[in-house]
């Protein structure tokens, strides 16, 4: 005669944690994006029932996914180097050439407004929340990829490093002050294609100083 040796049954009800409906997510989704575009144009102070107005949901609805304006900025960094990220894993999947992966990303991560959303990062939310830092790992490894494959390859000068490329990216996409990013975009593209033409080997000229590390931008962000 066996014997059993399973633990006791549950004596109470198991508690399931309700999953967001999908008509809740969707609107998350549209604040979010809302969010985004209306940042670009006006600058993270932009009002929050403007945004409501933008994404077609109500105040409450807004407030309840967002209580506080900084949660919805952080939202809205997250999306963005979420977006980033997936540039890069798509240019360095679907192009066999490494540089003609960095130079789609460069392009397509222009799309994304990155310069016109830089200052956001100033922005009074904790940097450190671990979505945070954990999207931030993942946009640098994939950006870092396209870097380093090119450089292997022999397709970039190798006195350069993927903190040039992410600075020089912030600075050719940020609008100069009191110009709409609308008429930005003629200009965008055209100047990052100058830039990367000079990001090509053979160098054709000896750079000052030391390639830029992802390291030195985040040393250099804490002491500013």
């Amino acid at each position: 005669m066996s014997t059993s040796t399973a633990g006791p049954a549950p004596t109470g009800p198991v508690r399931r944690v309700p999953r967001p409906r999908a008509d809740a997510l969707r609107n998350r989704e549209r604040i979010v994006t809302a969010a985004r575009e209306m940042f670009v144009e006006f600058g993270a102070q932009v009002p929050l029932d403007e945004i409501a107005r933008r994404a077609g949901v109500g105040n409450a609805t807004l407030y309840r996914n967002f209580p506080e304006r900084a949660e919805l900025v952080r939202e809205v960094v997250l999306s963005l180097m979420a977006r980033v990220t997936e540039r890069a894993l798509e240019a360095a999947e679907q192009e066999s050439d490494p540089f003609a992966a960095l130079r789609r990303f460069t392009h397509a991560a222009a799309d994304e407004r990155v310069g016109a959303l830089c200052p956001m990062l100033d922005g009074d939310f904790d940097k450190d929340h671990p979505d945070l830092r954990a999207e931030r790992e993942r946009v640098e490894e994939a950006v870092q990829g396209l870097v380093d494959r090119a450089q292997a390859a022999g397709r970039m000068r190798a006195d350069v490093g993927v903190g040039d490329l992410m600075v020089a990216l912030s600075q050719l996409t940020r609008p100069l002050p009191g110009t709409a990013c609308v008429n930005m975009d003629r200009f965008v593209h055209r100047h990052l294609q100058l830039f990367l033409d000079g990001l090509e080997a053979p160098a054709r000229s000896l750079l000052p100083g030391t390639p830029a590390t992802l390291e030195d931008l985040r040393r250099d962000a804490c002491e500013a």
